[in-house]
């Protein structure tokens, strides 16, 4: 892809198997494609294998690929890594699909699934202050609620402020290493591409959270 290329990245042990063909190295694509889908999974190894589910956001300057901001619970274990020494995998996960070999021009094919996903790796540093805590909160809450929400997250009395940032700890961290692997079937044949697309058209479409959330609920 043209745009920015993400440099060598020699220091820090890639955590994604990426065949050529899938690898995506723009890194103004990749960094676009981290904001657009930002509810990611916090993979940490030390002192055992942790994963936590998150929203988060990107901040793109100063840095060579970006620095990513959020919080756990304070209770989580996992908020003990936050220590700037500690490496954890950040997974961003975009679309993906079941692919019928029916939809190929050839027969001779068989089933896969498309995806897209960028990991970003790097070291957690603890947000503890709390007014920059407070920031870090707002900032994320702005990005999803969005500019013209009534929602005004200053206007929450300090004293709820104050209880909400007591029970969680925010970090950030600084990205030592980007990789992206986009599959999306971009090797085959036009006529191939083609069909998928049609394909992905016609499937019938995952179920939306209100969906999902409907039929949860009638558990009781």
């Amino acid at each position: 892809m043209a745009g920015l290329e993400l440099e060598a990245q020699e220091q820090t042990p890639e955590s994604l198997y990426i065949p050529k063909p899938q690898l995506v190295e723009d890194r103004r694509f990749l960094q676009d494609f981290m904001s657009e889908f930002a509810f990611v999974d916090l993979v940490t190894a030390s002192p055992g294998i942790r994963i936590t589910h998150i929203p988060v956001f990107l901040t793109t300057a100063g840095t060579q690929y970006g620095t990513i901001y959020g919080h756990v619970s304070r209770h989580n274990p996992q908020s003990q890594v936050f220590n700037g020494r500690e490496t954890a995998v950040i997974v961003f996960h975009g679309p993906h699909s079941y692919i019928s070999p029916t939809w190929y021009a050839k027969p001779e094919a068989v089933p896969t699934w498309n995806f897209a996903v960028v990991h970003a790796t790097g070291k957690p540093k603890p947000v503890a202050d709390p007014t920059a805590l407070h920031e870090l909160l707002a900032k994320l809450i702005q990005k999803f609620e969005g500019k013209d929400s009534a929602y005004d997250f200053a206007k929450l009395p300090d004293s709820y402020i104050a209880g909400m940032i007591g029970g969680i700890i925010g970090f950030q961290m600084e990205i030592e290493l980007l990789e992206g692997k986009f599959k999306l079937g971009q090797d085959r044949s036009d006529a191939d591409k083609k069909a998928m697309l049609a394909g992905l058209q016609a499937a019938k479409p995952a179920p939306s959270m209100h969906d999902f959330a409907a039929e949860f609920y009638k558990r009781g």
